[in-house]
């Protein structure tokens, strides 16, 4: 029997008694053909019929890596072939290497063993992020609550190696009307948006490590997402829309030290708080007026929504938001939102969040990068 992966455990809704809990795969499980144990476990694996796909090109990873060990003079022919053999020093290269089990696609993929694969999936961040750099990013843990503009986020975050340990909080489920946002497919639809992210990252990088909360952020359960001293996050990427949860993470975070980065998805909004330099810091700088999440969560729905515009800074809108909120449950269903908004929050975020790993300057704040400001513009050449 091949280890079983961590999964999610869901009901399927519906008249009568409850159906049995399905478990959702959404961990790669990792097997090393070095180990007796983990090869008899590959094995099994491939005897099962359970692998829809073998991908192994190892060979042409090794060939990556010997050429980013060497930049100033790429090995090529009988060269190669002996750097090669001076990576594998000696060892069998049948048995080199890491197998990853994808159980959700059924793709069995060989790839480099981890230190020499992030060597690899790195290279290209050479120059801006320097190697020294990049291992103490891979050393930090964020937190992403919200997996719709979160999503690409904490994908983006992590393609660029900023944070080797994440946790992902939403209680939803993917549905159709996300796919203008959503990097996913029609057979993503109700697919947790917490295990979508965690397979897409983990398809980037088998060795992350993820964890997930699939029922959200509660009252019960908040100051744990945010965790304390060795289980502390390093850093928040707040992204929901429920406005005492927006709240009380913040008040978690401010007590913590734990600095918390928001994109608005409108006019390329980027919020940065730094409660790890400012602890008492009011929340949301001061626009959410002093109430606590209590407080926020005891509101009527009215008033719900005039403090969410509030701690939105709801002057400073895009005309067409602006325009938008007095037709949301008439002419339209919910806040509007882009792809392209929530891919240029991906960037912002990673952006401000690699700043804020590696001790760079970044100032508690508001940040815009309107494209409207920006796009049609050439003689003036500044994005403010």
């Amino acid at each position: 029997m091949i280890n079983s992966a961590p999964s999610v455990t869901f009901r399927t809704q519906g008249q009568g008694a409850p159906a049995p809990a399905a478990p959702v795969s959404w961990h790669p499980v990792l097997l090393r053909p070095d180990d007796p144990d983990d090869r008899a476990r590959l094995g099994s694996l491939r005897d099962s019929g359970a692998v829809r796909e073998t991908h192994d090109r190892i060979g042409e990873q090794l060939a990556e890596l010997v050429r980013c060990l060497h930049p100033g003079g790429f090995p090529d022919g009988r060269a190669l072939d002996d750097a090669v053999a001076g990576v594998l020093a000696g060892a069998d290269p049948r048995r080199y290497g890491t197998w990853v089990w994808y159980p959700w696609s059924g793709r069995l993929v060989r790839v480099l063993p981890e230190p020499e694969f992030r060597r690899v999936r790195t290279d290209r961040n050479r120059g801006k992020i320097t190697g020294a750099e990049q291992l103490r990013l891979l050393d930090r843990r964020i937190g992403v609550v919200g997996l719709s503009v979160g999503n690409s986020a904490a994908l983006t975050c992590a393609m660029e190696g900023v944070g080797g340990s994440f946790r992902l909080a939403d209680f939803d489920a993917v549905g159709l009307s996300n796919l203008n946002r959503l990097r996913a497919g029609v057979h993503h639809i109700g697919v947790a948006k917490t295990v979508l992210c965690a397979r897409q990252m983990y398809e980037t990088d088998p060795f992350l490590d993820i964890e997930l909360w699939p029922q959200g952020l509660t009252e019960d359960n908040v100051g744990a997402f945010v965790g304390e001293g060795a289980g502390a996050l390093d850093l928040v990427v707040e992204e929901c829309d429920t406005p005492w949860v927006k709240t009380a993470v913040r008040e978690h975070a401010r007590a913590r030290r734990v600095p918390v980065l928001m994109d608005a998805n409108d006019r390329g909004l980027l919020d940065v708080e730094r409660f790890d330099l400012e602890p008492d810091r009011p929340l949301f700088h001061g626009r959410g007026g002093g109430l606590t999440a209590a407080q926020v969560r005891a509101l009527d729905p009215a008033a719900a929504r005039a403090y969410l515009l509030d701690v939105c800074d709801e002057a400073n809108l895009s005309p067409a938001m602006t325009a938008a909120l007095g037709r949301i449950g008439t002419t339209l269903s919910s806040w509007p939102q882009l792809a392209s908004g929530v891919a240029l929050g991906g960037a912002l975020v990673t952006d401000a969040a690699r700043r804020v790993l590696l001790g760079r300057p970044l100032a508690s704040g508001r940040y815009y990068v309107d494209l409207d400001e920006c796009v049609g513009r050439p003689t003036e050449g500044v994005c403010a």
